[in-house]
């Protein structure tokens, strides 16, 4: 059999499926990954540099206005097919679950309902102070004009500066998370890693265990991210045309 007869085969025959997915799976939608060169005012700045509790105690008008900017730009974005194939591969005769690392809403919003996500979430802000969550109104996640930007909005229980409920560089996985997704690729018979890079630890090492624990492992990128192991296939490819290709192969049969 070929490589994607053999990832088809593993497919159809799991009962448990976990789907863990990077920023690959969302650049079809518009989201730009690390790699990218930022546009607009944020021209000249390193995701790197914005993305940590030290700059945000430097400047957190500035981390501020970073986040308002990378949640519009979800807002804006849709589900593409490849989102909306991981929700469709769901069905009464496979358990599906997702482990993402991106901190956007587009597998929700596709369908998918068992998602957890490693590095948090734009959805809702928590203080930087005690970690309170909480929902901004709609006039504190406005884009200020001209590029001009606002302080953060305060918490309610202890007035400290609110910030995005996101991991940033240096800080720990949310371990409820990360204890979650340890448990699904332990149990699961198939684990498909999408768009990740395979660099960012701990969550790079989820393949690794999946394969340690007896399952299957398919690999969908652009790159090449297989390490060789017997039950471990690579599918080269963007995920918004591999991932519906999948989806075709087991509802034909």
């Amino acid at each position: 059999m070929t490589v994607i007869e053999q990832a088809v085969d593993a497919l159809q025959k799991a009962k448990k499926v976990v789907f863990f997915t990077g920023a690959g799976i969302s650049a079809d939608s518009g989201i730009p990954t690390y790699r990218e060169k930022l546009s607009g005012i944020w021209t000249g700045y390193d995701p790197r540099d914005l993305e940590t509790a030290k700059a945000f105690r430097e400047n957190p008008a500035l981390v501020w206005g970073w986040y308002l900017w990378r949640r519009l730009r979800v807002a804006q974005a849709e589900p593409n097919a490849a989102h909306l194939a991981v929700s469709r591969i769901a069905d009464s005769q496979r358990q599906v679950s997702v482990i993402t690392q991106n901190i956007d809403d587009l597998h929700e919003r596709a369908g998918s309902l068992n998602v957890v996500h490693l590095h948090g979430s734009l959805a809702f802000p928590k203080c930087f102070a005690c970690h309170r969550t909480a929902v901004i109104s709609p006039d504190q996640s406005a884009l200020p004009d001209h590029g001009a930007l606002i302080e953060p909005p305060r918490c309610q229980r202890c007035n400290g500066k609110m910030r995005p409920a996101v991991v940033w560089y240096g800080e720990d996985l949310p371990s409820q998370a990360w204890k979650a997704a340890v448990h699904l690729v332990k149990e699961c018979d198939l684990l498909i890693s999408v768009g990740t890079s395979g660099i960012v630890m701990p969550a790079a090492g989820l393949p690794d265990l999946a394969l340690a624990s007896g399952a299957s492992v398919i690999h969908v990128n652009k790159a090449d991210v297989a390490m060789g192991e017997h039950k471990e296939f690579m599918l080269m490819g963007a995920a918004a045309d591999v991932l519906p290709m999948l989806l075709r192969r087991i509802e034909t049969g």
